[in-house]
C-alpha cells in the first residue's frame, strides 16, 4: 500500500500526462511478456492473446531488455524519464545515464544475469554497452510494440477525456477519487493499493504528474531532481462490460446494442471487438451502421480510429437504463 501525502501546494500542481511514456511502456511490456499478469490491477482486454502470439519470440525481440528486467521489485530507474514521452528522446536519456547510476541499478539484478557480457559493458558505461541498450530498445519497440501503439494512443486519448470530465465536474478531489477503482482519496492522503510494503510518500510541495500506462499493473512513483513527483497508473478499463437491456436488443440487434453500450467509454475498433468478444470485421461492420445512424462518431488517430458516442447515442442508452 502506498500512502501519498499532499500539501495544498501539491494539490495545485496535479497534472495528467497526455500520452503514455514510450520507453516506460517498452520496459513494462517486456515484463508482461516475461511473467504474464501480476499486480494489483487486471490486464487490459486482449493483452493475453497478444502475449500468446509473441511470448515464444520475446528473447530475440527484446535482447538485453529481457536481462534488464529485475526478477523482483520495480523497473530500473533509467527506464523512467517522464519528461521524455517520445521513444527516441527517452532512449537517448537512458543511454546517457551516468556510469555510477548504471552500475548501481544493474547491481540489483541477479548475479547470473549481471555477469553477462552486455550487462557488464553497460554497468561499466562503455560506448558499446550503451549502444546495445539503445539498439535493442529501438528494435524491440519497432518489432513488437509499434503495431499496438496506435491502439495504446487511442486508449490514452479516451482516458484523458475521462479524466478531464472528472476534473471539470469535481475538481482535483474528483480526479483523484475516480482515477483507478480501489484507489481511495481522503484529503490530504491518497491510499493506493500496491504489492510493495506500506510506504509513505510525501510530495512536499513538488507537485504530482500522473502518467497513464497501458501495461502497468502496479503503481510506480519516482521523482527526479528539479521535476515533480510522477505516479504511473493503469489506463481506464471497462470493469464490467455493460449489457444493454432487452429494450435495445430488438431495436438494434443484441450484438449491435452491446457495441453501442461498450462505447460509453471511447474505443478503437480493435478494443471494441475485444470488449464484446467479436471479430474485428464484425466490430467494424457494427460501428459503421451505428455511425450511419448518427449514434456514434469516428475520428482517425494515426492508423487507428476512435469511436465515440454522439449525444443521440448517449440519450438512447440513458433512456434504456431508465426503463
Amino acid at each position: 500500500m502506498l500512502r501519498i501525502h499532499f500539501t495544498e501546494a501539491d494539490l495545485r500542481q496535479v497534472t495528467v500526462a497526455s500520452v503514455p511514456n514510450a520507453l516506460l511502456e517498452a520496459a513494462l511490456s517486456v515484463r508482461y511478456l516475461r511473467t504474464g499478469a501480476t499486480g494489483t490491477a487486471r490486464p487490459r482486454p486482449g493483452l493475453a492473446q497478444w502475449r500468446k502470439t509473441i511470448v515464444r519470440s520475446v528473447a530475440p525481440r527484446a535482447g538485453v531488455l529481457l536481462d534488464l528486467d529485475p526478477r523482483q521489485g520495480g523497473l530500473l530507474d533509467f527506464f523512467i524519464h517522464p519528461s521524455a514521452p517520445e521513444l527516441r528522446a527517452g532512449v537517448e536519456l537512458a543511454a546517457t545515464t551516468p556510469v555510477q547510476e548504471l552500475a548501481a541499478e544493474i547491481a540489483f539484478l541477479d548475479n547470473r544475469v549481471r555477469d553477462r557480457a552486455p550487462l557488464q559493458e553497460l554497468s561499466q558505461g562503455t560506448d558499446h554497452g550503451r549502444r546495445i541498450l539503445a539498439h535493442d530498445t529501438l528494435r524491440y519497440f519497432d518489432s513488437t510494440l509499434a503495431p499496438l501503439w496506435p491502439q495504446m494512443q487511442s486508449t490514452a486519448i479516451a482516458d484523458r477525456s475521462l479524466r478531464a470530465e472528472a476534473l471539470l465536474r469535481g475538481g482535483v478531489d474528483a480526479l483523484l477519487a475516480t482515477l483507478v477503482p480501489g484507489w481511495h482519496w481522503k484529503s490530504p492522503t491518497w491510499h493506493v493499493p500496491s504489492s510493495c510494503a506500506l510506504t509513505d510518500v510525501r510530495l512536499g510541495g513538488h507537485g504530482l504528474t500522473l502518467v497513464p500506462s497501458y501495461f502497468a499493473l502496479d503503481p510506480m512513483y519516482l521523482r527526479r531532481p528539479g521535476q515533480p513527483w510522477t505516479l504511473t497508473y493503469p489506463l481506464h478499463t471497462e470493469e464490467h462490460p455493460t449489457h444493454p437491456a432487452d429494450t435495445l436488443g430488438p431495436l438494434l440487434g443484441r450484438t449491435r446494442a452491446a457495441v453501442l453500450s461498450s462505447l460509453r467509454h471511447p474505443a478503437t475498433t480493435t478494443e471494441t471487438a475485444d470488449r464484446i468478444g467479436i471479430s474485428l470485421p464484425s466490430a467494424s461492420q457494427h460501428t459503421t451502421v451505428l455511425r450511419n445512424a448518427g449514434l456514434i462518431t469516428t475520428t482517425r488517430t494515426g492508423t487507428a480510429v476512435l469511436h465515440t458516442l454522439t449525444p443521440l447515442g448517449t440519450a438512447l442508452l440513458q433512456s434504456d437504463t431508465t426503463k
